[in-house]
């Protein structure tokens, strides 16, 4: 019951630039198929996009784009830099990557995650760019994102494979890397796939753990976490919130000194990106693949997972969010566009 309040509470405070009228203020051509709360806006800002995976602010309005063009082993993948206040204006800065999963922007630098492989390049002359790191340890498929540190570097993760019974050497962590000559360091360990990361404030990161695959016969349930330096999140001995799992040695006690999850997904939700909310910070926005919705969660622990209240729908899978000042770019995986929400 709770939780069901709890629930109520969100919609209504991230709803709460509704109108007086409660009158539907999407009303912007081509997405009547999308479904906000009342007293927000919708637009497109951007088309014809391939299979996008990611995107950054960069330099002079431009969004930087990362994307498969193409299916995801083919080795197709591009980066491009389009101009949001002419969004027709758009070139290639680099073609022909594997998988390209992550893309940020450190000040002049222009940092790319392929399936294995973190390069990085001046953003005025990317395709003159270094393998950082190559043969990354991962679960078969991808790494994820990579998000910009304030004060320079990125954090970027190594995506889960067990060898053992546990975590293969330098999977299932996140890593900073203060720049293109630096070492990693490992920041956060113990997840299967620490996907997407958001700051909270200057020492900690919201991260959604995507899990799959079976464990004591159960397929564990995806996460929003709050990560700070040095926590294991002891994947796969724990899941959840300090689920113990006993095929891998889990018990109550030792799972308990584990942090708690912020948020608990239904299994297989794929939280593939969270964001604060640009008009509430008491709120963070996570994007759930494949449940075809953006969720609204309150920013802080109450001593118990949160659920999420449904914010945004109509998008089959919703790829990325981020926040473009005061707006909130949705980044559409299947259709190629990217939208714009707006408080009213």
């Amino acid at each position: 019951m709770r939780i069901a309040v709890a629930l109520l509470l969100v919609a209504a405070s991230i709803g709460a630039a509704c109108a007086d009228d409660g009158s539907d203020t999407r009303g912007s051509a081509g997405v009547d198929d999308i479904q906000v709360p009342d007293g927000y806006a919708v637009e497109i800002v951007v088309e014809g996009l391939s299979g996008p995976t990611q995107v950054a602010l960069g330099p002079d309005r431009g969004l930087v784009v990362a994307e498969l063009n193409g299916a995801e082993r083919a080795g197709t993948g591009r980066v491009l830099l389009i101009d949001l206040d002419d969004p027709t204006t758009r070139r290639t800065l680099v073609d022909a990557l594997l998988t390209p999963t992550g893309v940020a922007v450190d000040g002049d630098l222009l940092w790319i995650m392929e399936q294995r492989r973190l390069t990085v390049g001046p953003i005025a002359e990317p395709t003159d760019r270094t393998v950082v790191l190559d043969d990354l340890p991962y679960n078969g498929r991808s790494e994820g994102t990579i998000s910009a540190v304030a004060g320079g570097g990125i954090l970027y993760d190594t995506s889960g494979r067990l060898q053992g019974g546990r975590l293969a050497e330098g999977a299932g962590a996140l890593w900073y890397l203060a720049g293109p000559d630096s070492e990693p360091v490992q920041y956060a360990t113990g997840f299967k796939h620490a996907y997407a990361h958001t700051p909270v404030d200057d020492t900690r990161w919201f991260v959604t753990e995507i899990s799959d695959g079976r464990l004591d016969g159960r397929v564990p349930p995806d996460e929003l976490v709050i990560a700070a330096s040095g926590d294991d999140f002891a994947f796969p001995r724990c899941i959840g919130d300090r689920v113990p799992v006993a095929e891998f040695g889990g018990t109550a006690a030792n799972c308990a000194g584990s942090p708690r999850s912020l948020a608990v997904f239904a299994p297989g939700s794929t939280p593939t990106s969270v964001v604060v909310a640009p008009w509430d910070p008491e709120f963070v926005l996570v994007a759930l693949w494949n449940q075809a919705q953006v969720v609204a969660v309150p920013a802080s622990p109450v001593g118990q997972p949160h659920s999420g209240a449904p914010f945004l729908s109509g998008i089959e899978h919703p790829q990325v969010l981020l926040a473009d000042g005061a707006r909130l770019l949705v980044v559409d995986f299947d259709s190629g566009r990217v939208l714009a929400v707006t408080a009213q």
